[in-house]
């Protein structure tokens, strides 16, 4: 069995012991509870002993750490699966120590999964690091006017539309709204679109470049309020287009963008500090059979225009 699937294994121990508070929870008092419920009891240290395995102890926090490696699932009912968590812990324990006494923290293999584990970690903590001290709120901001800056700029519509299969067919939808129908009903009535039987064909807002051409050109020739008196054809079907609205495009404040900004500051930051520890580095690199890499070929000057 692979570790990969003995991990499998022990998180599946750990479900099957969850199943037993959930259920406790879904049978319903026999008897109207006479008091107010107490308050909930305090948590306990950390420091709380609540294992003992050939005299090792094994603290709350020990076990809470242990959990990092589940998968999300577990972690938020972590209090609801304690008790399973304690007897996985022990369990490992008893691996770890049966290991020892092999003398496997010896083994090559052990050691060099160790010192890659090692530099993993030492890895993400400079990089934490240089982050936590670069990320600013000025250098936030900066970004974010330079994000900003580089949005494309002009109008936006607010579109409905109705697709179908055949030019006949789109005649007709035409026909039915210059009579009076709604736009939307005849939508999510006649619309080869999945999505219009939910939005009655409203595409929200777009921009120049976010429809294919055809649609988008006959999108942007209408006024607000006006709908397509001929069919629109592209490769999806024949359109009828309604537009809703017409505004400038106008960039998100800095609080709606911020979780996008300090991602694509993060980046640049990291990226600008390697290329920083490569430049002062005597890096020496090879092609993949071992063999020096030729010297890349010296420009030609350019010959002067006769």
């Amino acid at each position: 069995m692979t570790f990969r699937s003995f991990g499998a294994l022990l998180a599946a121990m750990v479900s099957a012991a969850a199943l037993v508070p959930a259920a406790a929870q879904e049978t319903p008092p026999t008897a109207e509870p006479t008091q107010q419920p107490s308050a909930p009891a305090a948590e306990p240290s950390p420091d709380t002993v609540v294992a003992i395995v050939n005299g090792t102890k094994i603290t709350r926090a020990d076990v809470i750490a242990s959990a990092q490696s589940l998968p999300p699932q577990y972690q938020q009912q972590i209090n609801a699966i304690f008790p399973a968590l304690i007897d996985r812990l022990v369990d490992l324990t008893l691996l770890s120590d049966e290991g020892r006494k092999q003398n496997l923290q010896d083994a090559a293999e052990v050691k060099a999964r160790v010192a890659q584990f090692t530099n993993q970690v030492i890895q993400e903590m400079v990089i934490r690091r240089h982050i936590e001290t670069m990320m600013t709120e000025d250098a936030i901001k900066a970004r974010y006017d330079k994000f900003v800056a580089e949005q494309p700029q002009g109008t936006e519509v607010h579109a409905l539309h109705i697709l179908v299969k055949s030019e006949a067919e789109a005649k007709d939808v035409i026909t039915q709204l210059a009579g009076g129908a709604d736009f939307s009903t005849v939508a999510k009535e006649k619309s080869t679109d999945p999505s219009a039987q939910q939005n009655g064909g409203d595409l929200g807002y777009f921009a120049a470049g976010d429809m294919v051409p055809e649609f988008e050109k006959a999108a942007f020739a209408l006024e607000k309020g006006q709908s397509s008196t001929e069919p629109v054809q592209s490769q999806f079907g024949w359109h009828v287009i309604k537009i809703v609205d017409r505004r400038e495009k106008t960039p998100p404040t800095l609080d709606q963008a911020r979780g996008q900004i300090e991602e694509l500051l993060s980046s640049e930051l990291v990226t600008a500090y390697v290329t920083s520890l490569r430049t002062s580095a005597k890096v020496e690199m090879f092609n993949p059979d071992g063999s020096p890499k030729a010297a890349p070929a010296a420009e030609q000057p350019e010959q002067p225009q006769q």
